[in-house]
């Protein structure tokens, strides 16, 4: 009896393994019959050649170890909670052990790359203080390791994700860039949630604000700093930067202040503000220039 169970039991294995690995292949086929007979309808019509289409799907895989993935015939995925930093509390971004050494590394950077940051403020009035930090979060200053090919990522988010509409719309944008010839695919890597280069910019995003400021006809932001950096100052300048403002002030909120007031939707003169008994960590009063421009509470 034991001995029957035993061979029951291995055979049971056996066919779960097999039936997944059907399974698997099953979609991987049904993956090529969804490029050629849906998306690529998509692709000739936003103006994509068919040799252009054959040349980026050529060895492009499905990646399975992505998260949020929602494979045709596959069990529905439980809901899973947003691991990345923006779609949780703020605090994570002002860890002072963190912002201490990313502070460091910028200081060098700043004085290395002084004349382009220089060149940055006067073409797009973004200070070069607030470019460097952004590029220091996003990609700890060029240095993360970016890992995976943006095509293989964004097709199998456009696929079998459970978000396909936005991946697919980002995977449109993905082959307008490779025909641009801005950069060429081996080089365009990205994370897993399908941002690219030392901004971390979505593909739509790259083709909006990207720009070439090293001046070699293409717009680099994986291996070029000064283009890297001028991108972020122009996404920056184009979603409403004002010059001459700081991006904020660190203050006390009074206990009869309700934090239910935060959010960019809520802003209001920082006079306002102050008059609820808002005041600075530092004591000093706001800037009058600040006084009767808009600011926002976050918490």
């Amino acid at each position: 009896m034991l001995r029957f169970l035993s061979v029951l039991l291995l055979a049971c294995l056996s066919f779960a393994t097999f039936s997944f690995a059907a399974s698997k292949a099953d979609v991987e086929t049904q993956f090529r019959q969804w490029l050629r007979n849906d998306l690529w309808p998509e692709a000739q019509k936003a103006g994509i050649s068919n040799a252009a289409f054959e040349a980026a799907f050529k060895g492009v895989r499905l990646d399975w170890d992505l998260p949020d993935l929602a494979p045709p015939g596959f069990p529905k995925p439980k809901q899973r909670k947003q691991s990345q930093a923006e779609f949780s509390s703020p605090g994570s971004y002002f860890s002072e052990k963190r912002l201490q050494g990313l502070a460091a590394t910028g200081r060098s950077l700043a004085s290395a790359h002084a004349s382009t940051l220089k060149r940055i403020e006067r073409t797009y009035g973004v200070p070069g203080q607030i470019v460097l930090a952004i590029w220091g979060k996003e990609s700890g200053f060029g240095r993360a390791k970016i890992p995976h090919p943006i095509m293989d990522v964004l097709a199998t988010k456009a696929f079998m994700s459970t978000r396909p509409e936005l991946f697919r719309r980002e995977l449109i944008a993905a082959l307008h860039i490779l025909d641009s010839g801005d950069v060429k695919e081996a080089q365009m890597r990205g994370s897993w949630a399908g941002a690219m280069g030392q901004p971390q910019f979505l593909p739509s995003s790259f083709l909006k604000y990207a720009v070439d400021f090293d001046g070699d006809g293409r717009r680099d932001i994986w291996n070029s700093v000064p283009d890297s950096l001028a991108s972020i100052a122009n996404y920056l300048a184009q979603k409403g930067w004002q010059s001459g403002r700081d991006w904020g002030f660190e203050v006390a909120i009074p206990s009869g202040v309700s934090c239910a007031q935060e959010g960019s939707d809520l802003a209001r003169p920082i006079a306002e503000w102050a008059g609820m008994g808002i005041g600075r960590i530092s004591g000093k009063a706001f800037p009058a220039a600040e006084r009767a421009a808009a600011g926002m509470m976050l918490v």
